[in-house]
């Protein structure tokens, strides 16, 4: 495996893809902040020792370090982890996930404003055609005259807000990365969130402080947390370490596509026609934009 990292990119971007297999079941019976500090409160327990190992790195830290942590943990997990629950809850898990994939724009909108760089002029096309794939993707069929239907904005808006907290994440991740390690990073961000998201979760009505019972559900959050999240995390940096950005873009594409498969065959949720259609824009536009990207960063002295 050490001579194809690329591998290792699309192992651990597939098993993001299964994500909702066990996150949708959850939704049956839990509340969404629930699963969040559930998952949050299992990788903190896995994590613990990579805490206690790296606390030195806490030392060199500054102000503004633990600021952009804040941001970390609060957006990345807490609002935008519960925000993709709600989603999911309560739309086609196949479409919240595809929505996801609008993240590097977000990521890239920002970083180009952060650091003051003007955008190529296809830049924006492609940009306005993964707006229109989007667009596209969220909507039921043709039928509506292209319109959203009743409650529905709601779970698009939070699909696309969850998508672009992950992006600005991520933006702020990469100043992280040279200040700690990424297993302390992701160890940390863990631990920050999960006081918030008990109080959060206690603030909850009593019925929405419902416990899982079962074995079943027990095991969902174990697989969701350990499986989709840690392991595919772990797996999708050991291999970025030693793969390109543009081959990464192309290797990612992994995480729509088996999500979307096993949506269909596990949970028999489907996409209509026009969904399908604006899913394969939007994934050409977004790994177009991701290849570009990679060649100007690639460019630069």
């Amino acid at each position: 495996m050490k001579k194809y990292p690329a591998l290792l990119v699309v192992f651990g971007s597939a098993l993001w893809g299964t994500d909702a297999l066990f996150r949708r079941p959850l939704t049956g019976t839990l509340s969404p902040l629930t699963i969040v500090l559930l998952e949050h409160a299992i990788l903190a327990l896995v994590l613990f020792p990579v805490l206690v190992s790296c606390r030195r790195e806490l030392a060199g830290l500054t102000g503004r370090d633990y600021a952009v942590l804040a941001f970390i943990a609060l957006g990345g997990s807490v609002a935008a982890t519960s925000l993709f629950t709600y989603a999911m809850k309560y739309g086609n898990p196949s479409v919240v996930i595809l929505l996801q994939k609008t993240q590097p724009l977000f990521t890239v909108l920002l970083a180009r404003f952060a650091l003051g760089e003007r955008p190529a002029r296809t830049f924006w096309l492609w940009f306005a055609a993964a707006l229109g794939g989007a667009y596209l993707t969220s909507n039921l069929d043709l039928r509506q005259d292209l319109r959203l239907g009743p409650g529905h904005p709601l779970i698009i808006v939070s699909a696309l807000g969850a998508a672009a907290l992950w992006g600005s994440a991520t933006v702020c991740g990469r100043h992280m990365v040279a200040r700690v390690s990424i297993q302390f990073l992701t160890a940390l961000r863990v631990a920050l969130a999960l006081p918030v998201l008990l109080v959060l979760f206690l603030l909850q009505p009593a019925a929405q402080r419902t416990m899982p019972s079962g074995p079943a559900s027990i095991g969902n959050l174990a697989a969701m947390a350990l499986i989709a999240g840690l392991a595919a995390l772990l797996l999708y940096y050991k291999g970025l370490q030693a793969t390109s950005a543009s081959v990464a873009s192309v290797c990612e594409l992994a995480f729509p596509l088996t999500a979307v498969a096993l949506n269909w065959l596990v949970l028999d949720v489907r996409l209509s026609a026009v969904q399908f259609l604006g899913s394969v824009v939007l994934i050409t536009a977004v790994t177009v934009l991701a290849l570009q990207n990679a060649r100007e960063q690639r460019a630069k002295p």
